[in-house]
């Protein structure tokens, strides 16, 4: 729907809202899916009108979108099932078990087995984790701030929770001045018109006297309004004469914002095609204004024109039927201009973008790997590569071929009409199809369809049943089931191999064209009584077809064996070709791809080029090149909206092409948080498979933790995070002018008394051994502890009266959580490598639900509800001392080893891919820059490496530099972690702090000194990226200015230890950042403890940033051309 369009809902729900009709509203505000009324939301849930609120949410987000989604439905059922079992309605409770909550059993069955529990308890209070609950009224209003806060974070309702400002009554304004213009138009304008309807344009009888002239700057209609009438253009302002616009001014404008005629039957196009259901509207007759009077519509009966408003439309507007009148565009609305580059790593054979998310785009190789892409975070949310899944139930012809040839290529990719199902084609005999949901392809049916190729693939409704149709090199076309995957037509006629397919229906009508490469196109009903139809395709060789997506034209593209190409509009009714277009000058090197938009424009691949035609126009509109690098003839996909064009290029890539509409889009996804971009992508595809569970709330920034957090790409900053960076920013400008004021004002940052700050340690009955890695879960309302023992600690926040919702925080204890048997998660360890001594390494799922971990023996895999190992990998030697996972394929993980090594493992496959050699010593820091294309790495022997991820070689090396009065090389740990920016790398060492470039350059140093003089121990970036808290070896922590490594408080170890521990060689070895909550960190000490600490509730900030003018806490610049720019932040 174009912008327009967008706008004009947006005006009738304010009109129908400032009329009272409150149903109709919120039923437009559901159907149109452009506005979320969280008040309406708000008071449906507090009155328990469950079948409302899921009706009403339905229309903004399905339950297996996006995990935000899967947690808003399930909270909303488990409310209502709670309900039931405290009416003690034990029937009703069983039946919304089985009804609505059974779904959420293939994705956390344990949860689902824990509620089912419920219903053998007198009071489901019994249970632990439910004691709390209070009554029905404040249980609602506790899940009703949860809900707020999902629907917050959930992407899909991103822009949608804020009504549009403008001034009230703006649809009658507009309306007014519509009017006026009509009235402009009278041959015999009168002073005073009578306007009795809104369903033809208004015009004057003629009159029998002297025209009178018209007035030039107000309404004609002067008298008082009749009661519940539109406001006169005067409470606005005078309606001025204008310039007449021209009529494809008019036109134009009409045409792209009439409301869409939707396609229900979408059957899927052939190779290259797509069908994206979307708008058309043309203007019967555009009308060129000459000039007139201007007038208001007070004088009509207000209720009468409220009742004619409501019914029918204007005779003004008229959907395209037999005929086709000319569209109006501009060429602005092409998508012509390069927002993104995506690398897929092989010959990209077939691309679809996702019918309802509109920047996710499924792609298909020539070595049979399928991606998932979001193409607006440029990241890859699922991969898989070709594998039978079953040998055993494929024909032996499959199986001879795969012996001798076993590579195979994606002919043809696409989604269902949902989005929820995709599709692929084969070079060899077979068709797969996925589940996608949650981020996560989940393998759903493979048959072994046609002897040969299959050529194509597409998806229709016949029988209002979801059928999967494709065409192969058996001359014959297939309709198969899509739930059961059994075949239910064989179409036999064609004499050559079938090329493609394009299912349709007209008037109730279900029909098939098919494609052959001798040039024949035949129709198909779902009968078996053969073809109806046989035509020759210009070319007589390889062509595709494809609908406008209003289904009223039929177009074909086709190369000859010549290399002649054609493209062509089609009279269904007489079998005949309406019109050629042209623009094809060369003998094409490949089969041109071609594609529909807009029920406006038609795009080719030819002559390296991308070429676009208004389809009421045979002469070419515009080509583009896309900046180069394209193939002679490239394939090319739009999304639905027509805002984004894919199309391939000469090096295994795919650029992304934008008009003003996708790059706004685009803009807005960069500034959202990494993790919502990607919806609900999981972490690993491995056996067991890895699922998304139900038990944590979903993350709304992504943290980084102390070291091991460094492994994953820091989060883009949040909504919230942005208010807080002012907050901060705000405090940057010194208020202070005096020099001893400043003086003053800076000795109040050294936090040395428990009362100037808010400090937890946390319950531990068994402290033993040290704290070697330490986080925060993802939601933030957990803290989770690998011990030098190899055992894990996890604490969780439940909601009480002090803290409603579960947030971890240092002013309410937490539960030392672990599940009901008892069990630890506790490492594998190694004889030869003592967990004591080896180097720990710990990550964690993004949906909280699993932890990767390692404690010098193998790499265990951990259920984080129920602690139990899924799997263990990786036996040293050597061992795994850090773990990060690939940005775009999450079962691709570089894990650093004790033997200086970097291995590019496949969990999928359990197979190292490579192996990175730079390092002297064990790799102590990873870390993923997806903006930049490298993997940063950091060793023993205090040496930073940048590899490509495309090749992994390494792009350049550096030894970090010693401080003042340390001599080099500097040997030591060495941690980095990449700021949100994604441009600037922290490298933390024991000598120092420094911020270094993409280059490794070093922008800023920092050593200990004065305040701060002992060896750094651990240091870590805010989840804004604003602050840097280090830790020291003292027991100090430090919090630093992120741009400038200026101090700006000092926290002493007795502020938050106890006086009755002994504090002297008590410190932080690791540190923390919540995930959220800027100003909060966890410690884990080198006693076993784990702290919380926070501001006071007087100073919610950990200090004012320092004077500008400060030397002796000034930063050390990397080199004497920075001298006298050290309290300059580095270029963002």
């Amino acid at each position: 729907m174009s912008s327009l369009s967008r706008e004009l809902v947006f005006l009738i729900l304010q009109f129908l809202d400032e009329e009272k009709f409150k149903e109709t509203v919120h039923r437009l505000e559901q159907e149109s899916g452009f506005y979320f009324n969280m008040k309406h939301f708000e008071d449906q849930v507090q009155a328990g009108e469950w079948e409302e609120v899921e009706r009403y949410l339905g229309g903004f987000t399905k339950v297996e979108d996006n995990r935000y989604s899967m947690k808003i439905f399930f909270e909303i059922r488990k409310q209502k099932y709670l309900e039931a079992l405290d009416r003690h309605d034990r029937a009703k409770a069983v039946e919304i078990l089985v009804k609505d909550l059974k779904v959420f059993s293939s994705f956390n069955e344990e949860l689902f087995k824990e509620i089912t529990q419920l219903l053998t308890l007198e009071n489901f209070r019994q249970n632990e984790q439910l004691s709390k609950y209070g009554d029905t009224k404040s249980a609602r209003n506790i899940m009703l701030m949860e809900l707020k806060k999902l629907i917050e974070a959930n992407p899909l309702f991103r822009d949608k929770l804020t009504f549009p400002p403008f001034k009230a009554s703006r649809l009658r304004t507009l309306i007014n001045q519509s009017l006026n213009w009509q009235h402009q138009l009278c041959k015999n304008p009168r002073p005073n018109p009578d306007i009795k309807t809104l369903f033809t344009d208004h015009s004057c009888a003629p009159s029998n006297g002297p025209r009178v002239p018209p007035p030039s700057n107000s309404p004609l209609v002067g008298s008082i309004p009749k009661p519940g009438g539109f406001p006169s253009i005067g409470v606005h302002s005078p309606f001025q004469p204008v310039v007449s616009p021209s009529a494809g001014a008019i036109a134009g404008w009409m045409s792209s914002a009439n409301p869409s005629l939707q396609h229900p039957a979408v059957g899927a196009g052939p190779p290259g095609l797509v069908q994206p259901p979307n708008t058309t509207a043309f203007l019967k007759h555009p009308r060129t204004p000459t000039s007139a009077s201007v007038m208001d519509y007070q004088t009509a009966d207000s209720e009468h024109l409220m009742k004619r408003m409501r019914t029918g439309p204007s005779e003004e507007v008229s959907f395209s039927g037999a005929t086709h009148p000319p569209n109006m565009y501009s060429q602005d609305d092409l998508p012509k201009t390069v927002v993104r580059t995506l690398n897929q790593g092989s010959n990209v054979m077939s691309m679809d973008f996702h019918p309802q998310q509109q920047t996710i785009l499924l792609v298909g190789t020539n070595v049979g790997d399928i991606s998932v892409w979001e193409v607006g975070s440029r990241e890859r949310i699922a991969h898989k590569t070709f594998k039978v899944w079953d040998i055993s139930n494929c024909t032996m012809p499959l199986q001879a071929a795969l012996m001798k040839e076993p590579t195979v290529a994606v002919n043809r990719c696409l989604w269902s009409p949902e989005g929820n199902i995709l599709g692929i084609a084969f070079s060899k005999h077979i068709v797969q199809t996925y589940a996608f949901a949650q981020g996560e392809l989940r393998p759903q049916l493979e048959i072994d369809a046609h002897v040969g190729g299959v050529n194509d693939i597409a998806f229709s409704t016949p029988n209002k049943q979801l059928c999967i149709i494709t065409c192969g090199d058996d001359r014959t076309i297939k309709v198969w089931d899509a739930a059961s995957g059994q075949r239910q037509y064989t179409f036999e006629g064609h004499e050559s191999p079938v090329y493609s397919v394009c299912p349709h229906y007209k008037e109730n009508i279900q029909f098939i064209f098919s494609t052959a490469i001798d040039g024949k196109i035949k129709a198909w009903l779902y009968d078996c009584m053969g073809s109806r139809v046989d035509y020759d395709a210009p070319g007589l060789w390889c062509t595709t077809m494809a609908y406008s997506a209003d289904g009223t034209r039929l177009f074909s593209c086709g190369t000859s064996k010549d290399g002649d190409s054609h493209l062509v509009e089609w009279n269904e009714t007489e079998g005949s070709i309406k019109r050629t277009y042209l623009g094809f000058r060369k003998r094409s090197l490949g089969v041109v791809q071609f594609d529909t938009t807009r029920n406006r424009f038609l795009a080719c691949g030819d002559e390296f080029q991308i070429k676009f035609w208004d389809m009421d126009n045979l002469n070419i509109l515009t080509t583009t090149d896309a900046d180069g690098g394209l193939p002679a003839s490239p394939r090319l996909r739009f999304n639905k909206e027509g805002s984004l064009l894919a199309v391939t290029t000469n090096e295994n890539g795919i650029k992304i092409l934008a008009n003003s509409d996708g790059q706004r889009l685009i803009r807005m996804l960069d500034s959202r948080v990494f993790e919502g971009s990607r919806g609900a992508s999981q972490l690993l595809n491995t056996k067991p498979p890895i699922v998304n569970a139900l038990g944590a709330v979903g993350n709304v920034s992504g943290p980084l933790s102390a070291s091991e957090r460094l492994d994953r790409l820091p989060p883009a900053v949040s909504i919230n995070s942005l208010t807080s960076m002012e907050n901060n920013r705000a405090d940057v400008k010194p208020r202070i002018s005096d020099d001893s004021e400043k003086v003053k004002s800076w000795k109040l940052s050294d936090i040395v008394d428990p009362a100037q700050l808010k400090a937890l340690r946390l319950p531990d009955p068994f402290t033993t051994g040290k704290v070697v890695r330490l986080l925060y879960t993802n939601s933030g309302l957990a803290v989770l502890a690998l011990a030098s023992n190899a055992v894990h600690k996890l604490w969780k926040w439940q909601r009480t009266e002090r803290n409603p919702h579960g947030k971890s925080t240092a002013s309410v204890v937490p539960q030392l959580w672990h599940p009901n048997n008892g069990i630890l998660m506790t490492n594998d360890t190694s004889d030869t490598n003592p967990a004591e001594e080896a180097t720990a390494c710990i990550a964690l799922s993004k949906n909280d639900s699993y932890v990767m971990s390692a404690s010098g023996g193998k790499v265990s895999l951990f259920n984080m509800m129920t602690f139990k190992v899924m799997t263990t990998f990786m036996p040293p030697p050597p061992a795994a001392t850090f773990l990060a996972f690939h940005p775009q394929d999450n079962n691709i993980i570089a894990i650093g080893m004790d033997d200086s090594t970097i291995q590019i493992y496949n969990v999928r496959v359990d197979e190292v891919k490579t192996k990175l050699k730079g390092h002297q010593k064990k790799i102590t820091g990873l870390a993923f820059s997806q903006s930049m294309n490298v993997l940063v790495s950091s060793g023993a022997d205090a040496q930073l490496c940048v590899w490509s991820i495309d090749g992994w070689e390494k792009r350049k090396s550096r030894f970090i530099q010693a401080p003042p009065g340390r001599s080099n090389p500097l040997v030591g740990d060495t941690k980095v972690q990449i700021h949100n920016d994604q441009a600037h790398i922290l490298v933390v060492h024991e000598s120092q702090l420094s911020i270094y470039d993409s280059k490794l350059d070093c922008l800023r140093s920092w050593s200990p000194r004065e305040n701060l003089p002992a060896p750094v121990s651990s240091a870590i970036y805010s989840c804004d990226g604003l602050l840097i808290y280090a830790g020291f070896c003292d027991g100090a922590v430090g919090v630093f200015d992120a741009d400038s490594l200026r101090l700006r408080c000092r926290i002493a170890s007795s502020a938050y230890i106890s006086s009755s521990v002994a504090s002297g060689s008590i410190y932080p070895m690791v540190i923390a950042a919540h995930p959220t909550e800027p100003n909060q960190v966890a410690l884990g000490m080198s006693d076993g403890a784990v702290h919380v600490v926070e501001p006071s509730e007087s100073e919610p900030k950990w200090g004012a940033p320092p004077p500008q003018d400060n030397g002796t806490l000034s930063s050390i610049p990397s080199n004497p051309s920075l001298s006298n720019q050290a309290s300059d932040a580095p270029p963002r």
